[in-house]
């Protein structure tokens, strides 16, 4: 039986963006919800093939990448240098102690490259030993008042793919003697490698402006599918006097509060299974079972928060929520304001995109006998698609 060989990834992340003209390099803000790196891991994740990712990142970055990334990738990132031929030294570097037979060279800053580029990449690899994808010029192109013969020219792209050991080599090789490439491929040719050219096409841009950011926005949409998540949830009102009962973590005045395992904030409960059921991860009582002891009184946000973050963990994120509570009492239409402003703090979401409402039941059911409170939660999210 053949062994399958070992293919590595490097995804360099040195950059610092500086032609964006904002405080987030480039690699890490948002494209619609998600990091440009993460949308760049997730093309190469996709793949049907074991591929050992990692990313090379610059010194100071360390939160960056990991509010980007999270937990999707196993491997530590690796800390890349000056420029980005020194960064890739660094990664190449630091995956000599495993030497894969292969390894992928890519920008973090291409989010848009396709699961056929990267795999095209991986079967010419197999015969050729070197390999760049490249978009071909067809426009006319001038210089001066010169026009240019557009015939063999090429935009450079990546992934670029090579033997290990080659390139490996010719990056020690230039580092000794000072030569700068303007990317791995030419460094290999400059030692005298061939490598081979792939066709690719437009949509593998790289991010470098504002207007990049924005056509990568739409090419990546649609890699990304809506759910939505319902939640349910209902408490009694304890026989304790209280001078306040706890709604969406917001404190209104009222004579009782709820009865419930944990701090019994039905508003937050609800929301939280509305994620978790958008998710299909289950319901919080699987992840936090009202049987173990350690969520005894614990505020709700805790549960929340895990949904998020479980939400996050799949490059996801919250679109809307709608809130709806059933009671007699409290009125709930005199602090919806106050809900919506906290929920939208707590979650970085945008007021206009949480509803807070309130309905009785015409004095039927244990809510119309003033019993205890209801709250049913509609969560909408985007996450990368899924087959």
């Amino acid at each position: 039986m053949n062994k399958e060989p070992t293919i590595a990834v490097l995804i360099v992340a040195g950059g610092v963006g500086s032609r964006m003209g904002n405080d987030v390099p480039k690699q890490y803000m948002l494209v619609n919800g998600m990091p440009v790196i993460r949308h760049t891991i997730q093309a190469f994740k996709a793949l049907p093939i074991n591929l050992d990712i990692h990313c090379v990142i610059a010194d100071g970055h360390q939160d960056f990448y990991k509010d980007a990334v999270g937990e999707i990738l196993d491997n530590p990132p690796i800390i890349g240098g000056d420029d980005r031929q020194s960064s890739v030294f660094n990664g190449l570097k630091g995956l000599s102690t495993v030497m894969p037979e292969f390894v992928l060279i890519h920008d973090a800053a291409r989010p848009c490259v396709s699961v056929d580029d990267i795999h095209n990449v991986i079967h010419s690899l197999m015969h050729k030993g070197a390999v760049t994808l490249a978009m071909p010029i067809n426009e006319s192109i001038q210089r001066g008042d010169e026009t240019i013969n557009r015939e063999n020219l090429w935009i450079v792209q990546t992934p670029q793919a090579f033997k290990f050991n080659d390139i490996w080599q010719c990056q020690q090789q230039a580092k000794k003697d000072g030569f700068i490439g303007t990317d791995d491929a030419s460094i290999m040719r400059h030692y005298g490698h061939d490598v081979e050219i792939i066709p690719c096409g437009r949509h593998n841009l790289k991010i470098t402006t504002r207007d990049d950011l924005s056509m990568a926005s739409k090419l990546l949409h649609n890699k990304t599918e809506t759910r939505v998540g319902n939640g349910f949830d209902v408490h009694a009102f304890s026989g304790h006097p209280s001078k306040y009962i706890r709604l969406c973590g917001v404190d209104i005045p009222f004579d009782r509060s709820l009865s419930g395992h944990s701090d019994a904030d039905v508003g937050l409960h609800a929301i939280t299974d509305a994620i978790f059921g958008a998710l299909a991860d289950g319901d919080i009582g699987s992840h936090f079972p009202p049987s173990d002891d350690s969520f005894k009184n614990m505020d709700s946000h805790v549960f929340l928060d895990k949904s998020v973050d479980n939400l996050k963990a799949k490059g996801g994120r919250i679109v809307h929520i709608d809130v709806t509570f059933m009671c007699e009492k409290p009125k709930i239409g005199l602090h919806r304001d106050a809900i919506r402003d906290h929920l939208s703090h707590h979650l970085n979401l945008s007021t206009g995109r949480i509803s807070v409402k309130a309905t009785t039941t015409e004095k039927l059911g244990f809510t119309g006998r003033e019993e205890g409170i209801a709250c049913q939660a509609v969560v909408t999210i985007e996450v990368p698609y899924e087959d």
